[in-house]
């Protein structure tokens, strides 16, 4: 899967648009960036609720390509330049977590933590 194939599957709407052929193997899906942080490994997209610029910051320290924020939520301008500089592409979707999660995951998107 490619991050346009994330887009096409979430009914999404690029709000900052990096590479959209990058490989997307994993997901993650949480509001608490210290637990992606603590237990998230190899995850190649998060999904989340939370609109902060520590969320941008989470996604390039764990190598991410591509953050959806569920629920139709819109991140303000300094988040969009945060992700511009670091080429990580920002979605919204209209979808609540659990169901841009399950979506995802029919569509053959694994999740995976460091257990």
């Amino acid at each position: 899967m490619v991050v346009k194939d994330i887009i096409d599957i979430l009914e999404g709407e690029i709000i900052c648009e990096g590479d959209l052929t990058k490989e997307i193997k994993t997901a993650c899906g949480s509001d608490m960036m210290s637990d992606v942080l603590a237990f998230v490994k190899d995850q190649s997209v998060l999904l989340t609720g939370l609109v902060n610029p520590q969320v941008v910051r989470t996604a390039e320290m764990m190598d991410m390509a591509c953050i959806v924020f569920v629920r139709g939520k819109d991140p303000d301008q300094s988040i969009i330049d945060l992700a511009e500089m670091r080429d990580i592409t920002l979605i919204k979707t209209k979808y609540r977590m659990f169901t841009a999660c399950g979506k995802l995951y029919a569509n053959g998107l694994s999740g995976g933590t460091k257990i």
